[in-house]
């Protein structure tokens, strides 16, 4: 049997260094493996170690070519909808996870999806929509949260044939506009905001390298193969996976209506 010598291109008869050779090699193999994990990680926490992002803070309106935000899912403002534009206030703060109020708005069944996409809301909506009229029409307002979930509840909203909507005074960001997409057609007015960035899909750091890669491919490839089935580009997936979890990118009416948000028709 014959090995590659490590620094020489010939082929050279087996030693009795090869067993040192093989270790050599598995401890680097080992030392790559952690420099991807501690890369991984070092582009979590920099944001925070480097101090609050120098994007400017999210109630800045966006303009187009200057549609990045400062981001905090627990900070995102409450902001007062236009007169009769939406079928519930928003009051109070923000819930840590998703509220359903069912309402009736313009004749029509409602559901409002108020609040934080937590792990495990996908399951309360589907037995919520049990005892409830399923809604025509489901208004959203979220800071995002759990991808799987907001995937199952946008699956969920195009199974039942409702429309997604939102007020101009509405937040759907980082996970969310996947439950918005599951709407046909959807209602996204002047001033809402739709944005997007960077998820990390609850990867676990202690899976080795090669595993924590492909489980963010695959997470990725789900993500873009959901989006094709509802209808969006999943280009509009190039401007999240260049912003940070700390930063938002907001969708101007123009991405909207680009990517498949917005339909053209009257």
């Amino acid at each position: 049997n014959e090995t590659p010598h490590l620094t020489d291109a010939t082929i050279q008869p087996v030693s009795r260094t090869a067993p040192g050779r093989l270790l050599r090699l598995t401890l680097w193999a080992q030392l790559g493996f952690a420099s991807v994990l501690f890369s991984s990680d070092l582009a979590r926490v920099l944001p925070q170690l480097a101090g609050p992002s120098a994007a400017p803070q999210i109630t800045e309106p966006p303009r187009p070519g200057d549609q990045t935000r400062r981001f905090d899912p627990a900070r995102v403002p409450q902001r007062e909808a236009s007169p009769s534009t939406r079928p519930l206030p928003n009051t109070g703060d923000m819930p840590s996870r998703l509220q359903f109020d069912s309402v009736t708005w313009e004749g029509r069944p409602t559901l409002t999806l108020t609040g934080a996409i937590e792990v495990g809301d996908a399951t309360r909506l589907t037995d919520y929509l049990e005892t409830a009229e399923t809604p025509a029409v489901v208004f959203v307002n979220s800071p995002g949260g759990s991808v799987t979930d907001a995937l199952s509840i946008g699956q969920t909203l195009r199974d039942l044939g409702s429309e997604t909507a939102m007020s101009d005074a509405d937040v759907c960001l980082s996970a969310c506009p996947y439950i918005l997409a599951g709407g046909t057609p959807r209602t996204i007015p002047e001033g809402a905001w739709v944005g997007v960035h960077h998820h990390y899909f609850g990867i676990l750091t202690a899976l080795p390298a090669f595993l924590a890669v492909e489980a963010i491919q695959r997470g990725q490839g789900e993500v873009m193969a959901y989006l094709d089935e509802m209808g969006i580009d999943p280009l509009v997936m190039q401007h999240a996976l260049v912003t940070p979890p700390d930063e938002i990118y907001l969708l101007t009416q123009d991405e909207l209506m680009t990517y498949g948000f917005l339909s053209s028709e009257p």
